[in-house]
Parts: C-alpha cells; sequence; structure tokens
C-alpha cells in the first residue's frame, strides 16, 4: 500500500508539474507575439506594417497550432491577422479580416472569459470597421452588442473603452464617445504593457480631439 501510495503521489506532482508547464509556455508564447505586436504597431514605420504583421501571422499561426485548446493564442491570432489586414487595406484584405473573425469567434468558444474578455473587442472592432454588406461582413448592430459584452467583461480596460469610444464617434453619439473615452483615460496602467499602454493613450487623446466641443 505504501508503494502504491508513493506512486499515485508520484503520478499527481508529474501531473501537477506538466500542466504547470503548458501554463507557462503558453503565457511566455503569449507574451513573446503581444511584444512584437506591440513594437510593429508603435515603434515600426507605418509602411512596413503589412509585411511585418504578415511574418508575426505566420509565427502566430504556428502558436495557435501548438496550444490548439487555448483561446489566448487564437485570440492574438486574429489580433494580428486582423492588423494584417488593416495594413494591406483594400478589397485584398477581406479574406484577412474574415480569417481574423474565425479565429476570434473560436476562442470565444473556447473562452470567453480569456484575457479579460479580449475576444470581444477585438470580433467587435473588426464588425465596425470592416465595409457591410453587399462588400464585406461589417455590421454596427453586432459591433455594439460585442463591444458593450467586451466592456461588461472588463469595465475599466484602456482597450474596450478606447473602441467602444471610437465606435460611438463614428456613430456621431458624441457624448457617448466622450464619455468612454474618458473611462479609457482613467484605465489602471498595466505594468507588463507599459509601450501598449502609452500608444493607446495617445490615440484616445487624437480621437478626443476630434470631438466637437460641448
Amino acid at each position: 500500500m505504501n508503494l502504491l501510495r508513493t506512486t499515485l503521489l508520484f503520478l499527481a506532482a508529474a501531473t501537477l508539474t506538466a500542466a504547470t508547464s503548458v501554463r507557462a509556455g503558453v503565457d511566455d508564447d503569449v507574451r513573446a507575439l503581444q511584444s512584437e505586436w506591440e513594437q510593429i504597431k508603435y515603434r515600426t514605420p507605418p509602411a512596413e506594417h503589412e509585411k511585418s504583421f504578415k511574418a508575426l501571422a505566420q509565427t502566430a499561426a504556428a502558436v495557435r497550432a501548438k496550444y490548439a485548446d487555448r483561446a489566448e493564442p487564437e485570440i492574438w491570432y486574429g489580433i494580428i491577422v486582423a492588423s494584417h489586414a488593416g495594413a494591406k487595406g483594400g478589397l485584398g484584405a477581406l479574406s484577412l479580416a474574415k480569417e481574423a473573425r474565425s479565429a476570434l469567434e473560436h476562442a470565444l468558444k473556447v473562452d470567453a472569459k480569456a484575457l479579460s474578455g479580449s475576444a470581444y473587442t477585438s470580433l467587435g472592432s473588426l464588425y465596425y470597421q470592416v465595409p457591410g454588406w453587399p462588400i464585406g461582413f461589417g455590421d454596427d448592430d453586432k459591433a455594439r452588442q460585442l463591444l458593450y459584452k467586451a466592456l461588461s467583461a472588463n469595465p475599466d480596460g484602456i482597450d474596450p473603452n478606447y473602441f467602444l469610444g471610437d465606435f460611438l464617434y463614428r456613430q456621431r453619439d458624441f457624448d457617448g464617445a466622450r464619455e468612454a473615452l474618458e473611462r479609457a483615460l482613467k484605465a489602471p496602467a498595466r505594468p507588463d504593457r507599459p509601450l501598449a499602454d502609452e500608444g493607446r493613450r495617445k490615440e484616445i487623446q487624437e480621437l478626443m480631439a476630434k470631438l466637437p466641443a460641448r
């Protein structure tokens, strides 16, 4: 019995160690994607964005395949492919936008709460930035629903408030946009993402400058 108990304890410890190792692996790989995305978006000349995001999407695809049961790599794959679509522009970007949509929808099925509901934010931003029918799948009603779900999941987050503010600005709901953007500026700093915070705050301030005076 002592031998059996020892064996079971050993197996339990090995399983826990393996699970911890996988968790550390996916976290490290996702952080690497996140960091590279930030460098491209906020430090790389715009003329190089398309090429850089395309290359990063290939890396993200490998990470996504490595952790097929996790939502976090799927979310970042969607974000990166969407960024590639935005950099590419034109009708040629629609297939990329559809690929990003598919990844983000799958992430929501795997774990809607992953990364504080970031899949809702990114998917919502796609729906209001992509052209509507008959050209693309853009849909302002879906965008609104998704963005408010993102806000419900992360009410104080800088990203959900920024994208909601941008959406409302485009809808000419200037009071609603101002309210969302002011919340975004008050969002707590993310110690592990100073570059993203700096870049996003600049985008928020630029958008607020476009709002008509009260």
